[in-house]
């Protein structure tokens, strides 16, 4: 009777030590952390302008597709804005074609003042050969010269008129300072105007909100969040001891707890850089008497393959999950 129980606590501790290796062989090969969560992209929605809702189009946890309205801003003062805008480029344009009409007529008055400098010498060529014959006296070759001489300066004035002109009217074209200042803001206050109607960038479920009819909001101010439904990842801490046989591309199986018995899969994308604490707002300071070693867990990202089947089955961000890598390809190479 004593060697039976000798025997059968024998067998225990053998099949305890088999059961054992089998776990740990199967953890080596099928490494699995507890500490991964379900994340997805989150944008801050936030007007690009300032003012008063006027309605509100979304409510919390409420699904949306891109181009969907989430709110509108009233628009009595950007309207204002805009027809100001739009009178003042009226207006620079209509400066701008005086100064070009101011133009042209001193263009017209540079071409008279050449073909009269044009008259004048020809006048003093015909009067100084007729001086040099000794057919006319000399007073009168010096009134041509004179004549020559006032003609000269009236082109030059004339010139130096045409060019303060086109630089005022900002030739060529519409090159013109005061016009194209007042393009830009009218510009400006049509995009504003267009930025009071807001809408939803991705298609996704509204979090976080709390925006009602009448509120004043400031610009660039974060109001409510959009959780976007078309890209979802698992973050998973793995132990550092677990990773030497992880690499990205390998299968992984995926379960939720929110949803006991559903059965996901995905890929590893990538492998983290660093671990948690290095990356924490106090990183841990080892260089002290008082260090005990503890295992580092380092973030591996793990893309799902596809979402639920049933609609029922809506993902959400910060599930806790568990997940389990098929790192058998390894022994495979």
């Amino acid at each position: 009777m004593k060697h039976v129980k000798t025997l059968v606590l024998l067998a225990a501790v053998v099949a305890i030590g088999l059961g054992l290796w089998f776990w740990w062989q199967h953890e080596k090969v099928y490494p699995s952390t507890d500490d991964a969560y379900l994340r997805a992209n989150i944008l801050t929605i936030s007007p690009q302008v300032a003012g008063q809702i006027a309605s509100v189009g979304v409510s919390e946890n409420q699904h949306v597709s891109a181009g969907d309205v989430l709110f509108q801003i009233d628009t009595a003062e950007l309207d204002a804005e805009f027809e100001a805008a739009q009178a003042e480029y009226e207006l620079a344009r209509q400066n701008a074609g005086a100064l070009v009409s101011n133009l042209s007529a001193a263009e017209a008055r540079l071409q008279s003042a050449q073909a009269a400098l044009t008259e004048a010498q020809i006048a003093f060529d015909r009067t100084s050969k007729l001086r040099a014959l000794g057919d006319i006296s000399q007073a009168s070759l010096d009134q041509a010269t004179a004549a020559r001489d006032q003609a000269q300066a009236a082109v030059e004035a004339s010139q130096s008129a045409v060019d303060a002109a086109r630089k005022q009217a900002g030739v060529p074209g519409d090159d013109n300072a005061a016009v194209r200042a007042a393009l830009a803001k009218l510009t400006l206050a049509r995009i504003n105007l267009e930025r009071s109607r807001v809408v939803a960038p991705v298609s996704g479920w509204i979090a976080n909100i709390d925006l009602r009819p009448g509120a004043l909001v400031t610009e660039n101010a974060p109001l409510f969040s959009l959780v976007e439904d078309s890209a979802w990842w698992i973050d998973a801490n793995f132990k550092e001891t677990d990773l030497d046989r992880v690499r990205p591309g390998q299968p992984v199986e995926i379960a939720i707890d929110m949803y006991p018995g559903l059965s996901l899969t995905g890929k590893v994308e990538s492998i983290g850089a660093g671990s948690g604490a290095v990356f924490s707002l106090l990183p841990a300071q080892n260089a002290t008497g008082n260090w005990v070693k503890v295992t580092q867990r380092f973030p591996v990202r793990i893309r799902l393959d596809a979402e639920p089947g049933d609609a029922a089955l809506q993902l959400r961000v910060g599930a806790s999950t568990t997940v389990t890598v098929d790192t058998s390809s390894v022994d495979a190479k």
